[in-house]
């Protein structure tokens, strides 16, 4: 998976500009707001994910653990 933070800042803002368009019958409407409670779901969970990455790291930086969790390790495909 090739997903970067900056991918989710962007569909963030995509599904906010969807939310904003005029032109959205109530149907229409519903269905985007049935999206985006979707995604700002999913999105929470990335961002908690990412949080328990960031103090695993700065643990690690500090000494507390040995290692980083492997899901943080660089993997070279090459």
């Amino acid at each position: 998976m090739k997903n970067k933070m900056m991918d989710l800042h962007n569909h963030l803002f995509a599904q906010l500009e969807r939310l904003g368009d005029e032109s959205l019958t109530d149907d229409a409407l519903t269905q985007e707001l049935k999206r985006a409670d979707a995604v700002a779901k999913v999105s929470m969970t990335i961002v908690k994910n990412a949080d328990v990455c960031l103090k695993a790291e700065r643990m690690r930086a500090e000494g507390l653990i040995e290692k980083s969790p492997e899901m943080l390790e660089v993997k070279n495909d090459g």
